[in-house]
């Protein structure tokens, strides 16, 4: 069988991006060993895609494990889930031995990888999740990878890893990440981070249709003009080709879409666990909602006859108003990579990873679906200042945040007086307006709460003697209540 050990890497899964991979891998020195469930595709696969390149096949997860060099690497690109569990299973039973590492490279809940890492390593073998993003083309010819895990697999798969990842100015955009479910918990936020920017386009889109009554021609060159400012981005330059696509009939393919968004669930999970963290990661949320919102096609059909509100109509200097649409889109998403930055700065913090964020950003400038010039400003502030607290407190982020001010009120006021819905656009000035306000008013919802429920506060006077600082108080706000307090202010 030893001289059966050919592979230096193994691929499980043929869909597109695991045969991408393979070739990807392949391209890059690599002999590859390919193996898929239904046996029927490997062969397929080599006949066609893989025909004269350094990939052989395996017909069983015996001969997989068979054809691979000690330690063996062996990823995995298959459905999120039980199928995961039942491959790390398989290779358990076919010959996978002490030493041999198992990498996850599907979208798997972070969760998951936490247990499947503990799981593994007490048989002795090196579990890394690793996100990957980028999709067909990003998987053929450098997509981003973020793998974490156990870091004794770090050294024995950085190779493959970075020669098959995107660069950005020559640096591979892979690194580790951290411990556990660390590659695939970033992964997670990289794609609620992309529901945000994503919904912020179409909100972008959505007041120049209906707003000013440009056609998808104008929409597609107002993005091709975005495309090479501030917002050069990946998500720019589709939309741009998307708003100026006909098929052969000359149709325009947009128009001809039905307005009902799909989800597979990462944008929902990042929303969760901002809300299981206490941070406000408003955007993605909103985006979340609003993709909830659009599958409720035929009701809102019925609303729109029952329902009404103000017809949009622009007067004015339309290259002013879309320069000011320019400069919401960018400060929305400056805030919407703030709130994820802070989700992954409390998350490190709440279950111990050491989560670098500069590299973080790194790995998001290149191969993967956010990627986009403005992910080097945000390298370049955590690598001047490793402990920022909040991207927003950056010289960089802080001026440019505030020179889009105006224009950003102006497009968000124009949206509500025009009856177009504007939610990222709106939750990204609220939470701006909210973080700079030093006295919110939860001081009168801390006092209901006291009043209803008896859950005390806590002052914020450093000089009153009935209330002092630093003391749950509770305060008998009838007369008929008792003295008695039902939990600490924060519950």
């Amino acid at each position: 069988m030893a001289d059966q050990a050919v592979g230096d890497w193994g691929l499980i899964g043929l869909a597109v991006m695991g045969q991408n991979l393979i070739l990807n891998a392949a391209d890059h020195g690599f002999t590859v060993v390919a193996f898929n469930r239904t046996v029927s595709k490997v062969d397929r696969f080599l006949e066609n895609e893989a025909k004269g390149k350094s990939i052989v096949g395996a017909h069983s997860a015996k001969e997989f494990v068979s054809k691979l060099k000690k330690p063996r690497r062996m990823m995995m690109l298959v459905q999120a889930g039980k199928a995961v569990d039942d491959f790390i299973e398989l290779l358990l039973q076919n010959g996978a031995e002490e030493g041999d590492i198992i990498i996850d490279g599907g979208n798997s809940h972070y969760p998951d990888t936490n247990r499947r890492t503990n799981y593994l390593k007490e048989k002795g073998i090196r579990f890394v999740g690793c996100g990957v993003s980028g999709g067909e083309e990003g998987a053929r010819y450098g997509p981003s990878i973020m793998p974490g895990g156990n870091e004794e697999a770090w050294p024995y798969v950085k190779d493959v890893l970075q020669s098959i990842s995107a660069k950005s100015d020559d640096e591979p955009c892979c690194q580790w990440v951290g411990d556990e479910g660390a590659g695939h918990y970033v992964k997670m936020v990289h794609n609620g981070i992309e529901y945000g920017d994503m919904q912020l386009i179409c909100e972008a889109y959505d007041i120049m249709r209906r707003g000013l009554g440009l056609t998808n021609k104008e929409c597609g060159a107002v993005f091709a003009d975005w495309n090479k400012g501030v917002l050069d981005s990946f998500l720019i330059e589709i939309t741009r080709d998307i708003l100026n696509y006909t098929d052969e009939n000359g149709t325009e393919t947009l128009d001809v879409i039905l307005d009902s968004a799909g989800q597979k669930g990462t944008g929902k999970w990042t929303a969760i666990n901002a809300l299981d963290l206490g941070q406000p990661v408003t955007l993605i949320g909103e985006a979340v909602f609003a993709r909830c919102l659009s599958s409720l096609k035929e009701e809102r059909v019925r609303a729109s006859g029952r329902l009404t509100g103000p017809k949009p109509e622009f007067t004015g200097d339309k290259q002013a108003f879309l320069k000011n649409l320019e400069q919401a889109l960018y400060a929305s998403k400056i805030i919407s990579y703030a709130q994820g930055f802070m989700l992954i700065q409390n998350a490190a913090k709440e279950y111990k990873w050491k989560l670098n964020k500069p590299e973080i950003a790194l790995m998001w400038r290149g191969g993967c679906i956010i990627r986009s010039v403005f992910l080097k400003d945000i390298t370049k502030a955590y690598r001047s200042n490793p402990d920022l607290e909040n991207l927003l407190f950056d010289d960089f982020f802080n001026k440019a945040i505030h020179d889009a001010q105006a224009g950003w009120r102006d497009v968000v006021s124009k949206g509500a007086l025009w009856g177009i819905p504007t939610p990222a656009f709106s939750t990204a000035l609220s939470f701006f307006d909210g973080y700079r306000t030093a006295n919110l008013p939860a001081n009168l919802l801390q006092a209901q709460r006291d009043y209803f429920g008896a859950h005390t506060f806590r002052s914020r006077v450093s000089d009153n003697a009935t209330y002092p600082q630093g003391q749950d108080i509770h305060v008998n706000w009838t007369g008929r209540g008792g003295n008695v307090s039902a939990s600490t202010y924060t519950a």
